[in-house]
């Protein structure tokens, strides 16, 4: 996170991309409030000054490693980025989209490599909110092993990882009412949930502020 962190403090503007499914897409599951990309947006480009800076969302719902590969230069070549936050994973794991976990790491490995084969470019990866038990029966049972499999590309291609699959199910073991209070469905997140992606996002950034409304969480 060192090499993001330097951005931030740089006079030069930054463009930051956000690439995944629909749980970065924020379609539905919002209800019209914003999602963790246009948080982080508010807290970049108006709480933190970097008005200059230009923030990108190129997610899709549905989408799996297969279509961002597929969709990479028009969705993020053209832009060229300096940052691309990479959370996918969620449909990869479905049963039904017969996409094994030997694809989706090859997939995910190329993707940062393509990321980085830009000027300048630095993929960040992430783990997603995790899935309420019994929620979805065809993601459910390999939902675990794919996180591991992006942690694992994260340490073997020395990539920041920001892990929001450990840090909801700490929180859910510590009081298990915020299942409920951050998710829409089994495995969507509603705006609170998109308030804890964000937050998790601001304190590995080390622009976590308690006294940002970005940053407020609004716990039951």
């Amino acid at each position: 996170m060192k090499r993001i962190q330097n951005l931030l403090q740089s006079d030069q503007p930054v463009k930051w991309l956000f690439y995944g499914d629909s749980i970065t897409h924020g379609a539905l599951h919002t209800f019209g409030h914003r999602d963790y990309t246009e948080l982080f947006t508010e807290r970049i480009r108006y709480e933190l000054g970097r008005s200059n800076d230009i923030v990108i969302k190129t997610a899709i719902s549905g989408h799996t490693t297969r279509e961002l590969l597929e969709g990479f230069d028009w969705r993020v070549r053209q832009f060229q980025p300096h940052v691309v936050f990479v959370m996918i994973g969620m449909n990869d794991c479905s049963a039904g989209r017969q996409l094994p976990r030997d694809e989706f790491r090859s997939n995910l490995m190329l993707l940062g490599r393509h990321i980085q084969d830009m000027p300048s470019a630095l993929p960040v990866l992430q783990t997603t909110c995790p899935i309420l038990p019994g929620g979805s029966p065809d993601r459910e049972p390999n939902f675990a092993a794919y996180m591991d499999d992006i942690r694992a590309i994260a340490t073997a291609e020395n990539l920041p990882l920001v892990d929001h699959t450990r840090h909801w199910e700490t929180a859910f073991a510590q009081n298990a009412g915020l299942q409920n209070y951050w998710m829409s469905d089994a495995f969507h997140p509603n705006e609170f949930g998109h308030r804890a992606f964000a937050e998790l996002i601001f304190n590995e950034l080390g622009i976590f502020d308690p006294t940002a409304s970005t940053c407020r969480l609004f716990h039951p």
